[in-house]
């Protein structure tokens, strides 16, 4: 009688004795991938996707078709009408607050000294990178420690204008979020850390104490 291909006689173990040959395996044949989409969202930490579609269905025993979407982690810096987004975004880049003291003289020499703040942070992860620093301009990257509050101050010239801010300073953050910093001279030393609190009138402690750059 007729060989049908139903692939129910795969299971009933009654298939017709030329089954493979009236009913040949059909593969799933797919397209190439899309090109990847914008970020999901502006200024946040989110995801892009790129598609694919099914051009042939499997059959007759075939392998169930691959995944039709994937996604890629994607931060995107400005907003869709061009605008660049919220400080919070961008890693922050840090020196040891030993510098500040030359700043403050160069932009007194220049006359352009200008007000600044302090900001302070507790810090959340540190790359092992920061204690293998045995250069003499590292050796402050060994007070950085899990857990400890920092003091970074925003001073001139690492203060922009007109927003105000140093980049990295974590102005626009949701409460508790994880922001990210990176050591000045040692790209292994980097790691991630929380706002607490902007300080207008800088006390930074001489130990804790860091730099905007």
């Amino acid at each position: 009688g007729p060989c049908y291909c139903d692939q129910a006689c795969a299971r009933s173990l009654d298939c017709c004795h030329d089954y493979a040959q009236a009913c040949p395996v059909i593969p799933c044949v797919v397209s190439q991938w899309s090109a990847w989409s914008g970020c999901a969202e502006p200024c946040k930490t989110t995801y892009r996707v790129r598609t694919r579609h099914i051009i042939q269905e499997p059959g007759n025993g075939g392998e169930a078709c691959p995944a039709l979407e994937e996604r890629a982690g994607c931060v995107e810096y400005w907003t869709r009408q061009g605008t660049e987004c919220q400080q919070s975004l961008i890693p922050a880049l840090i020196t040891t607050g030993g510098f500040g003291k030359a700043r403050k003289k160069r932009a007194a020499a220049d006359g352009n000294e200008r007000a600044g703040y302090c900001v302070e942070f507790q810090l959340m992860a540190i790359t092992p990178g920061c204690l293998h620093s045995h250069h003499s301009y590292t050796r402050w990257m060994h007070y950085l420690r899990e857990g400890h509050t920092v003091c970074v101050e925003c001073q001139h010239p690492a203060l922009h204008f007109p927003s105000q801010h140093c980049y990295g300073d974590g102005t626009g953050s949701q409460k508790n979020q994880l922001l990210h910093w990176q050591a000045v001279g040692n790209h292994r030393c980097k790691g991630t850390w929380r706002r607490i609190r902007q300080l207008d009138t800088c006390s930074c402690p001489s130990v804790h104490s860091f730099l905007f750059i």
